[in-house]
């Protein structure tokens, strides 16, 4: 379906014989919408803009730091696709179409979520989802619980689709749960509303969220403690080394997954790893799945034997001495 009308046909003049141009993206119309609005034809990249917006705060008018980052971060979407924001397939919670209503009143309330997809048989299967608004007309019990009434609509896009393309489609069909779907058909992860307004205007913490804490907290010593789902690529800016091997880089997005790489199975808690860098991984904290939580250091081997001594990574927030 075409966002604008098309321009009247010429009836009187040749038909033509060449393949209509390939519409643009929603991201990239907006984009070209926001550089003509800023004034900057001769820039051609989102790039220059995100430059100029980032050091010329006389260009945009008095924008606060906030309004400035929000803008940088809708200039950035036109690059964002929905697997860079899904919730991995590991950490979404479901619930099966032949769940009980005490079941289901006990997962909302214990849990963080107003939503709930449905699934059939595994979460390959995923048929809906579930509010937590129209379970409400059950809670007293007068009616039969009926799951299939409830169920509402999904979508299923594919993790290439981009965030903002994404989100339009969300408005025009007013659902605002998606699931990620891999070339097979299977389930990659699920992706909300919510998740795509965070790349604009940041995390949002709901009333009932539990504090998860800091991606990286710097121990006195210098020591790194990190979550499992820490992106690798932000322990590389602070360290300011290379961890991942470059024939794997692109499949490796977390530090747990490097673990799992390196250890060829998902470590144990008190499992120590070593990293070809020299920095060593000791995991605080696992499940069968996956590496929840670690402290790194830095190990120097030590000359008059094989003895090794940790110290902890170069930091750009370690605490000053």
């Amino acid at each position: 379906m075409s966002l604008r009308p098309d321009d009247p046909a010429d009836l009187d003049g040749p038909v033509a014989t060449t393949e209509p141009a390939a519409e643009p993206s929603v991201a990239q119309t907006f984009g070209d919408w926001l550089r003509n609005l800023a004034g900057r034809a001769g820039d051609n990249t989102d790039d220059a803009l995100a430059e100029r917006l980032g050091d010329d705060t006389k260009a945009f008018g008095n924008l606060t730091p906030g309004e400035r980052l929000i803008l940088l971060n809708v200039l950035r979407l036109g690059e964002v696709r929905v697997g860079d924001v899904m919730v991995p397939r590991a950490d979404i919670v479901a619930v099966s179409e032949d769940v009980q209503l005490p079941e289901l009143i006990k997962l909302f309330r214990d849990g963080v979520h107003s939503r709930l997809p449905v699934y059939r048989g595994n979460l390959d299967e995923i048929v809906g989802f579930i509010h937590i608004k129209d379970v409400f007309e059950f809670w007293d019990r007068a009616k039969r619980f009926n799951l299939p009434r409830i169920v509402r609509e999904i979508l299923f896009v594919p993790a290439s689709m981009l965030v903002v393309d994404l989100l339009l489609k969300m408005r025009l069909t007013r659902v605002h749960m998606a699931v990620v779907v891999d070339e097979y058909g299977g389930s990659d992860g699920l992706v909300t509303i919510e998740d795509l307004v965070e790349e604009i205007v940041g995390e949002i913490e709901g009333e009932h969220a539990r504090v998860q804490g800091p991606m990286f907290t710097v121990q006195a010593d210098g020591r790194i403690i990190a979550q499992g789902r820490a992106p690798v690529i932000e322990l590389e800016e602070r360290l300011g080394i290379a961890l991942l091997p470059e024939e794997r880089g692109e499949d490796i997005e977390t530090i747990g997954g490097l673990l799992v790489s390196l250890a060829g199975s998902v470590p144990m808690r008190g499992e120590l790893i070593a990293h070809p860098s020299g920095l060593e991984f000791e995991v605080l904290d696992s499940d069968p799945r996956r590496v929840k939580r670690v402290r790194i250091a830095r190990v120097n081997r030590v000359a008059q034997g094989d003895k090794t001594a940790g110290e902890p990574p170069v930091s750009e927030d370690a605490p000053s001495a």
